[in-house]
């Protein structure tokens, strides 16, 4: 596997890593249609667990099947494949090699009733993530949650363990619970803070959700009004990258809720012109008919190399 210098230049913002854990993140910069470009699609499927099999799968019923997400994103030429624990054992062997993998080690569930606390339980571990050739773990926090402590101490003793045996940490950022309002769970300056935690709990890959231009803090309001611009998308996509580390870390962004193609490419295109590092989409991905999710990704994927 060359490495190109673009993908040299960002594994050398990770100053304190093994060889082992730059060799895992070199694998997923070098995979697929963007390999190379220091710009990456991830499809991820943890939306059984979050929502439901029916929610997440009925619109296609072919992502019943895990092995139907592996393929989609190997045929896709898309940069890794995220997914709890049963989703990937169960497309292991098969795919063993064929695409960069992440293991999301915790998980949350609609049956729970945590709100202000809201939490997620840990469902895999660094061996089996070893034991499954996986890339890295990823793991969610909640800035905001009445339980986000536990969560940053768990991510913490996480992390250094992937660590440790060469694995790569991405870590799902997403504001939530305690005194934070549905509106300002996607604030231009809180989604800012959530990036610039995972930052500082050492996260390789930083995901979060594209930041509306809601100020969701009262005391941060003078240290944006006037002074930040938050306007457009890209300008608000462009101070989440320099929140993490003026853009040391690689930050990609959710593709959220169902929408239509013109709201994806245009997010897409946003996400681009900010400086952001790609895209993690899911639900818009694997609910379309296979050809339409194809054709889709073969679109934001040309956005993202300046094609389109």
């Amino acid at each position: 596997m060359r490495i190109t210098r673009a993908v040299k230049r960002i594994l050398d913002c990770y100053e304190s890593d093994s060889p082992g854990t730059k060799a895992n993140l070199a694998r997923i910069l070098m995979e697929g249609k963007l390999g190379g470009t220091g710009k990456l699609v991830i499809l991820p499927v943890d939306q059984g667990f979050e929502h439901g099999p029916a929610r997440s799968f009925q619109p296609n019923p072919a992502g019943y099947d895990p092995h139907y997400h592996f393929q989609l994103a190997i045929d896709a030429g898309l940069s890794a494949y995220a997914a709890p624990l049963g989703m990937i054992e169960a497309g292991a062997d098969t795919f063993a090699g064929a695409i960069p993998t992440i293991l999301k080690v915790n998980s949350s569930n609609s049956l729970s009733r945590l709100k202000e606390d809201a939490q997620q339980a840990v469902t895999g571990s660094v061996q089996d993530a070893l034991r499954l050739g996986c890339s890295a773990i990823g793991f969610t926090i909640y800035p905001g949650s009445d339980a986000q402590f536990q969560m940053m101490e768990e991510l913490r003793e996480l992390a250094e363990e992937a660590k440790s045996v060469g694995l790569a940490v991405v870590t799902w950022s997403y504001p939530r619970g305690g005194p934070v309002s549905k509106e300002a769970e996607t604030g231009v300056d809180i989604c800012a803070y959530a990036a610039h935690m995972a930052a500082l709990l050492g996260a390789h890959i930083i995901k979060v959700k594209p930041p509306t231009p809601v100020i969701g803090l009262d005391a941060a309001k003078k240290s944006y009004e006037g002074k930040i611009a938050t306007g457009t998308l890209a300008e608000r996509v462009a101070h989440v990258v320099q929140s993490c580390f003026n853009g040391r870390r690689i930050v990609v962004f959710s593709g959220g809720e169902a929408k239509d193609l013109d709201g994806i490419y245009a997010e897409t295109k946003a996400i681009r012109d900010g400086g952001g590092n790609g895209s993690i989409i899911g639900r818009n991905t694997f609910q379309r008919p296979r050809d339409e999710a194809l054709a889709m990704l073969d679109q934001i994927i040309k956005i993202y190399q300046g094609k389109a």
